[in-house]
């Protein structure tokens, strides 16, 4: 989705061409076939739903942070609102695609809608909820603000996916995840590992360091990396479904997948700046 742009989709009429359904023919090639058809009302209501069904997420961001505030909070509602939204985010994006939302329904940016609810659902809800709960040394806010400052600049970073190369610049934010075993280690072995988790993830949030873009992940990795991330997504509802009272074991088997994630990250960004920066591919550049 991106900001307001001229509506591509004006009759030829209207560009000072001839009525293509009455009157002369048009001439000198002032009209094509190939015009796109006018947008029907049906089609542009279709198109401004998908902007309404995006920003359908900031009420289970609301409902998140609701549940947060209470006296005595339940992780597990907070994070089935949280999953809920995800489900929106991942939506959405086909959605906007199929019914055209750029230029049937161009005055909405639907992108910063989207960006807006990410923010409050991936990172601001879920430290709020590790705040909340405790989960961190005393005062727990020295380790959560920085984490949102941090994270909203890395939201307003205009270079912060790389949609052609499958990458996210600095870590994408996931504190979603990051609360989920706040939770879990809070419990195992106290508020510290969740604390160095924030402070390391901070720092990489506003470094120009890659992670993978997992749905856009170079072939033949993006197979693996979609598949792990179900498996991976299915122990942490198990997690979370167990209030984060888990046995040792679980945690570290649950820890495989984002320490393969980090590694393959590394590599294959490694790699492309290789590829970059090589002889062949300075060659071809323009101007080269």
């Amino acid at each position: 989705m991106e900001p307001h742009v001229n509506n591509p989709l004006a009759s030829p009429a209207s560009a000072g061409g001839s009525s293509p359904t009455g009157g002369s023919p048009p001439t000198g090639g002032s009209y094509s076939l190939d015009a796109p058809a006018p947008v029907t009302p049906a089609q542009r209501a279709l198109a401004y739903f998908v902007h309404l069904f995006t920003a359908t997420g900031v009420v289970f961001a609301f409902l998140a942070a609701a549940e947060v505030c209470k006296t005595s909070p339940d992780p597990r509602l907070v994070f089935l609102y949280l999953a809920i939204q995800c489900l929106i985010d991942a939506a959405d994006g086909p959605m906007a695609r199929a019914f055209h939302v750029k230029t049937r329904a161009a005055r909405i940016d639907g992108r910063k809608i989207d960006d807006i609810v990410d923010y409050l659902t991936f990172t601001f809800v879920p430290l709020l909820l590790v705040w909340r709960m405790d989960w961190l040394p005393h005062p727990a806010s020295l380790f959560v603000a920085p984490a949102m400052v941090a994270s909203l600049f890395g939201f307003a970073n205009t270079a912060a996916k790389d949609e052609q190369q499958g990458f996210f610049l600095g870590f994408p934010s996931y504190w979603n995840i990051v609360a989920v075993y706040g939770g879990v280690w809070f419990h195992l072995y106290g508020p510290w590992p969740g604390a160095i988790t924030i402070v390391a993830l901070t720092i990489l949030t506003v470094l120009p360091v890659r992670f993978i873009y997992p749905n856009l992940a170079p072939r033949p990795w993006k197979m693996p990396v979609m598949v792990g991330a179900l498996i991976w997504t299915v122990l942490l509802a198990w997690m979370i479904w167990r209030d984060l009272h888990v046995s040792p074991w679980v945690m570290w088997v649950s820890l495989i997948y984002p320490a393969l994630y980090m590694i393959l990250s590394v590599w294959l960004d490694m790699r492309a700046r290789r590829l970059r920066d090589s002889p062949d591919s300075a060659a071809l550049r323009p101007g080269a």
